[in-house]
């Protein structure tokens, strides 16, 4: 069987080769190579995208969350609370600012923040509540921002997985107080480097992100504030525009090949992902869970099929945090994720190859099974 890869960066590009090269080599004539044309038609085009009225490009993903951070006034002392299963930049964005993660445990069904878990981690100290749209799918954010309101709270959308996601019809975008947004290659809109952007439908929030991305800067030369230098690449935004056209399509492609897997996948074991009624995912990660997860992706690799663990380690046992004084155990959820989720391949360019992982599981599973 042919080798099936978990991320192949390079077949995106190649669908759209002609159009890519064409974009960047129109970028690179115009001679600008900071802001300029380019950034701010992508900036335009992205905040239309995701039904918000403005949009930030910075440097990446993790810049955008401190960013944004930062412009809701975040600050050392300060708490926010977060999920204990994401991606360690959620965490690092905060601590970043000289602000303390409050993490809390996932909701199981959905892998998502879980609504009624927030309230407990709230403190006086606490500023702000950052969801993560995980895998792709939706956090149920309308609960959230109820919280919010009512403790005098700011809310950040961590997105940096769902672009194009919908929640009860809406694209994630500007339900909270900011969205922050990562373009790394491998995401469902992904640039050729390092990009992220940040969507808002607060000026005053948009208005700072500019300033804080550029030194602390409106006038060259003058600065208002110490800031940060963090601007979207203009070769970046020329080849995000050019994804973005196809975004929609390529995000049907995950869904039709999510929809393959739910249908087809059974053995023993395997917990399949929950979709709640009201989101609509994109996708980015098809995350299964099983007991003998190890054993399940040794068996995977060894016939030729590429798979990955999001994540190893949930963020209170990693040793960046190890000062925290957070003990195994304390989130049993997250640990529990840790060591039972699997990837498995899944992207607008992996086509027949969904059939030959549906295949190789059914082949896999008894036999992984057996060896409890």
């Amino acid at each position: 069987m042919k080798t099936i890869h978990f991320l192949d960066v390079s077949s995106a590009y190649q669908e759209l080769q002609i159009e890519i090269e064409a974009a960047v080599l129109t970028s690179l004539r115009r001679g600008w190579y900071i802001g300029g044309e380019d950034v701010e038609t992508f900036e335009r085009d992205f905040a239309v995208y995701t039904e918000a009225q403005h949009c930030v490009g910075v440097a990446n993903g993790m810049d955008a969350l401190h960013l944004a951070l930062l412009a809701l006034d975040v600050g050392a002392g300060d708490e926010v609370v977060v999920p204990s299963n994401t991606y360690i930049a959620t965490w690092l964005a905060v601590s970043r600012c000289g602000a303390v993660p409050v993490p809390i445990d996932p909701d199981l069904e959905t892998y998502n923040m879980a609504p009624d878990r927030i309230e407990a981690a709230i403190t006086p100290r606490t500023k702000v509540i950052l969801p993560v749209h995980l895998y792709g799918q939706p956090a149920d954010i309308d609960p959230i921002l109820a919280i919010a309101q009512r403790f005098n709270l700011r809310v950040l959308e961590d997105a940096a997985q769902a672009h194009g996601a919908r929640y009860k019809g809406k694209r994630i975008g500007g339900h909270g107080d900011a969205v922050a947004w990562s373009f790394y290659p491998g995401k469902n809109l992904g640039a050729v480097g390092d990009a992220g952007a940040v969507t808002t439908n607060n000026a005053e929030i948009a208005e700072r992100i500019r300033v804080l991305r550029n030194y602390g800067s409106r006038v060259k030369y003058i600065n208002d504030i110490k800031g940060y230098n963090s601007r979207l690449d203009p070769v970046q935004a020329a080849v995000l525009s050019v994804k973005l056209k196809v975004l929609d399509e390529w995000n049907a492609r995950r869904r039709a090949i999510a929809a393959q897997y739910s249908a087809a996948l059974r053995g023993p074991g395997l917990v399949l992902p929950n979709v709640p009624e009201w989101a609509e995912p994109v996708w980015h990660l098809y995350v299964v869970q099983h007991p003998q997860r190890d054993a399940l992706q040794k068996a995977l690799t060894d016939v030729g099929v590429g798979t990955l663990i999001h994540y190893p380690i949930p963020p209170h046992l990693q040793y960046a945090y190890a000062s925290e004084g957070y003990a195994p155990g304390q989130f049993p959820i997250a640990e529990r994720m840790a060591r039972q989720v699997l990837s498995l391949p899944i992207g607008p360019q992996l086509g027949a190859g969904a059939v030959n992982v549906i295949e190789s599981l059914a082949a896999i599973l008894p036999r992984v099974q057996q060896t409890v």
